[in-house]
Order: C-alpha cells, then sequence, then structure tokens
C-alpha cells in the first residue's frame, strides 16, 4: 500500500467524520471528530470479532506510519504557525510576562508535579517505573493545546484578556514542551550515561534562541517579499514556504522548529505586516487558507489518534493509572498556574478564576499523543501511551464539552472584555 492510498484513506476518513459532527452532532471539531473517532475504534473492535479484516487492514495502514516523523516533524509547525498567524499579537505583547512564565517555569513545574506524584502513583499500584521517564511523562503531558481549546473558548465568551493568555502560553508552551520532552527523552535514552548540567543547559539555550531567531528572521524576509508584490496567489505560497523550508532549516541547525513556527507566525499576523505587506483580499486569502490546513491537519491528526488506539496494549493496571492520573495533572497544572498568577495579578489585569479557568480550559491534544507515539519501549511506551489516550480523552470530551457551562457560571453577570 502506497502513501497516496494511505492518504486518501485517512483524508476520506475525516471528510467522513467531519461530516457527521457538522451534519448531526454539532460539536466543535476537536470534540465532534475524537469522539466520532472513539465510536469508530469501538466498531471495528466489534466488527473484528466476526471478520478481522478492517481491523488487520486499519493495523497494516498504522505500520506503514512513521508518527514521530509525520506528527512532530511535519505537521507540528503547520498547526503552530496557523494558531500564530490568527492570534492577536498586540493582546499578545501586553500579556508577555505572564504568558513567558507559564510557558516556560508553568511547564517545567508541572512536569516535575506530575513526575513526581506518578512515579509515587505507579508504584502503589505495582508498576515499577523509573522516575526519569516519569518525567519524559510529565514533559509530553504538560503543555495545553491550542487548536483543541481556541474555538471552544470562544464559543464560551471568555474574558479576551483572559483568552489571549489561554491561547498565547499554549502556542508556546508545545514548543517549550516539546524541547523539555526531547532534553529529557535524550537523558532517558542514555541508559546510565550521564549527561552535565552545561550540556542541558546549552542544548536548551540554542533551541530557545536558535528557534526564537529563525522565526524572525524567516517572518521577517516574508514581509519583505509579500511587502514588494500585490498578488495574493505568491503571497499564499511565501507564507507555505515559510513553514515548510523554516521547519528543515531549524532540524537540520537543531533549533526548535515549534518554537520557529510560532515566532514566524506572529510576526507575519501582527496588524503591521497585514496593514503594510497585504492588501485586503491578500489577507482574507492567507487566513482563508491557513484556517483550512489547520482544520483539515487537525481531522486528520484525529483520525489518526484513533488508528492508533486499535494497537493499544490494554491492561488493567494501565487503565486504572490512567484514570488517576487525570485529577494528578489537573492539579498539577492549577498548582504550578498558582504561584505566577499571585505574582501578576498585582502588576496586570487578571479577571476573578483566572487559575481556575486557566486549568479547566487547558485541553491536551495531538501534541502530547505525537510524543507519546515517539517514545520507546525501554521508557514503558503502552504504559504512558495508553495513559496519554486516557488524559487526552477525557481533556477534549471531559473538559471541552464542560468549560463553556463552566466560564458562562463564572461571567455570567460580566462583559466580556
Amino acid at each position: 500500500m502506497d502513501y497516496f492510498l494511505i492518504a486518501s484513506i485517512l483524508v476520506l476518513l475525516s471528510a467522513v467524520f467531519g461530516y457527521i459532527n457538522v451534519r448531526f452532532l454539532k460539536l466543535p471539531n476537536s470534540i465532534g471528530l475524537m469522539l466520532i473517532t472513539i465510536l469508530f475504534t469501538l466498531g471495528i473492535f466489534a466488527i473484528s470479532y466476526f471478520d478481522d479484516t478492517l481491523l488487520n487492514a486499519e493495523k497494516y495502514i498504522i505500520t506503514q506510519i512513521d508518527f514521530k516523523t509525520l506528527l512532530l516533524d511535519v505537521m507540528l509547525g503547520f498547526l503552530l504557525f496557523a494558531g500564530a498567524l490568527h492570534t492577536n499579537f498586540e493582546q499578545l505583547k501586553v500579556q508577555r510576562w505572564p504568558i513567558f512564565v507559564f510557558s516556560t517555569l508553568g511547564v517545567v513545574v508541572s512536569t516535575f508535579l506530575v513526575a513526581t506524584f506518578m512515579y509515587f502513583l505507579l508504584g502503589l499500584i505495582q508498576i515499577e517505573v523509573a522516575y526519569i521517564y516519569c518525567l519524559v511523562f510529565g514533559a509530553l503531558i504538560s503543555p495545553t493545546d491550542p487548536i483543541a481549546v481556541l474555538g471552544i473558548l470562544k464559543k464560551a465568551g471568555v474574558p479576551k484578556i483572559l483568552e489571549t493568555k489561554i491561547v498565547g502560553e499554549s502556542l508556546f508552551n508545545d514548543g517549550v514542551g516539546v524541547i523539555l520532552f526531547l532534553t529529557l527523552f535524550q537523558m532517558a535514552s542514555l541508559s546510565g550515561a550521564s549527561m552535565e548540567f552545561s550540556q542541558v543547559a546549552i542544548l536548551l539555550a540554542k533551541e530557545v534562541f536558535g528557534g526564537i531567531l529563525l522565526g524572525l528572521l524567516l517572518g521577517w524576509l516574508a514581509y519583505r517579499f509579500m511587502k514588494k508584490i500585490d498578488d495574493y496567489q505568491i503571497e499564499v505560497i511565501i507564507t507555505l514556504a515559510v513553514v515548510m523550508i523554516g521547519t528543515v532549516i531549524a532540524q537540520k541547525l537543531h533549533f526548535s522548529a515549534p518554537l520557529a513556527m510560532v515566532t514566524s507566525g506572529l510576526l507575519i499576523g501582527t496588524d503591521r505586516v497585514r496593514d503594510g505587506a497585504m492588501s485586503v483580499e491578500t489577507e482574507l486569502y492567507v487566513d482563508k487558507f491557513w484556517e483550512l490546513l489547520d482544520i483539515l491537519l487537525n481531522t486528520i491528526l484525529f483520525v489518526l489518534i484513533g488508528m492508533e488506539m486499535l494497537v493499544l496494549a490494554y491492561d488493567d493496571s494501565y487503565l486504572l493509572a490512567g484514570i488517576l492520573a487525570i485529577p494528578i495533572i489537573l492539579m498539577s497544572r492549577f498548582l504550578s498556574l498558582l504561584l505566577p498568577i499571585t505574582f501578576f495579578k498585582k502588576k496586570l489585569d487578571f479577571v476573578p478564576n483566572t487559575t481556575l479557568v486557566m486549568t479547566w480550559g487547558g485541553l491536551r491534544g495531538g501534541i502530547s499523543i505525537a510524543l507519546a507515539l515517539s517514545l520507546t519501549d525501554i521508557m514503558h511506551r503502552e504504559l504512558f501511551l495508553f495513559v496519554t489516550y486516557v488524559v487526552v480523552v477525557f481533556s477534549i470530551l471531559g473538559q471541552g464539552l464542560t468549560v463553556e457551562k463552566l466560564v458562562k457560571k463564572l461571567y455570567k453577570t460580566k462583559t466580556p472584555v
């Protein structure tokens, strides 16, 4: 089976599931696609008791896809660029310091809290896992997903300054989370060999600052080229080239491709670049192109997630660990946000219940799944992949379906700002 056929099947499933959601369920795309994917997976399992042809075909498709390359090296850059492009830069600039702390210190603190709680929890249920592997899990589950939460927050009427914090944090903590994950992944892969703190610091600095500088350079070059012409077709292609060649350069130089794409997306999406380099027609086509590509990649991603569920190794202890991990992850996020929010609310305008809404509205999604899929067997891949699935499903369905009610209850007497 060639890659074109596999891609065709994935797009077909994405179209069918998307149609079912829009036509009948009428849920936000992330929630509807997750729900349909779960029902689809359960249906495949049920049919396999009578005829396993379809199950075997889907398992074969899965074995032909390199998830780590597809999700981390290809799709992630497009998704983050699209999310950053549609983020209000001016509001982001005002809230830059809390967003910076949330997406850096918050991710690190959350990683260590999740790792510590999970280490003791797994020991209590008779699953022995080294602490370093719990740290790797903490890093992959701590970043929140901007794509999963953005549409839900807008529909819920979250105050704009709070929406900016949640979306801005999730854009940057994806990049920081991936860097932290890859660093811990490398340390865990050394099999007992030590890694100096200076090596870790240099690696992180290179990834972070290299990624941001590359993103700024690419965004500036795109602006200069787009300013010289007025052709919406070529200008859309220029933005596409920024993501594709930028990802390649970042990977070759060992910079953070996610941070590069977020930075370039934010720069190209600023009012100054839009007013100075894009006509009204160009701006419309650029926004619509990236909105469509964003939706397409996300629907494919959720289909891939559902298909991967077919080959998960089920174990009662894994399910128990996944269920118990949910309150641990929520509590760790709450605690990681508490100190910076308490500090910054004296200096900036913070709406009431910011910690609660950011905790419940910080959904996990495709990024966590992508990172979990790249784990090796020695890192307890099957265990942490199963736990990640449980957390993501609860996050998308449980939190996603209730965050609107929570927001409306908390802010029912307030006008969104």
